[in-house]
């Protein structure tokens, strides 16, 4: 219940202030689990994300967020989990295959991190190993203004129009390599970001 009230007020937010529009949102899988890759350019991405998908999502964040303990409580009824970034983090991983089995979504950056520089060349091939062992369908997505209304480092929001776009299913073949699905997700959301409409 938390999820989907915290889910319609961010929408509210979003659209009365930033004018937030949503497109595709027939792609997003009606049922099953799937992974929603998205590019990653603000801390707001994330919210973004579950506040215009139709579906919940899942997401990983820095576990260092869980130390205070009423705001680790908050996140974690947002279906969030910790991981240690660039370790490896068998427990972040074994988490997002549960869930992906347990038919839920994941929202994954195949960056990795936030770019400021526009979308990076090459994905992190994490998100290829979850797709491959998961066999769920990888769901492209492209948010845009995020950048402008909160950029890094500011501490207060910046007026702008904020838009998110969902992309076709990317068709995952097996014979593909990790690093080979992971690049067609990030080539999905290159294509995204070329016909988006703000």
């Amino acid at each position: 219940m938390l999820f989907k009230f915290v889910r319609f007020t961010s929408k509210m937010i979003f659209t009365f202030f930033f004018g937030l529009r949503i497109q595709g949102m027939e792609n997003i899988p009606a049922r099953g689990g799937f992974i929603l890759a998205s590019n990653h350019v603000s801390f707001l991405d994330p919210v973004v994300c579950g506040a215009a998908c139709p579906r919940e999502i899942n997401f990983m964040a820095r576990h260092d967020l869980f130390k205070n303990r009423f705001f680790g409580w908050f996140i974690r009824k947002l279906h969030a989990f910790p991981v240690k970034r660039q370790t490896g983090d068998i427990y972040a991983i074994k988490e997002s295959l549960r869930r992906l089995q347990q038919n839920q979504g994941l929202l994954v950056f195949p960056e990795g991190r936030r770019q400021e520089a526009g979308l990076s060349e090459t994905a992190q091939s994490g998100i290829g190993f979850l797709a491959s062992k998961s066999q769920v369908p990888i769901i492209p997505a492209y948010i845009q203004g995020t950048a402008q209304a909160l950029p890094k480092g500011a501490k207060f929001f910046h007026q702008a129009r904020i838009s998110i776009m969902f992309g076709k299913q990317i068709p995952i073949e097996r014979r593909l390599s990790y690093h080979d699905i992971a690049q067609r997700a990030l080539d999905g959301i290159r294509q995204l970001s070329c016909s988006i409409s703000s």
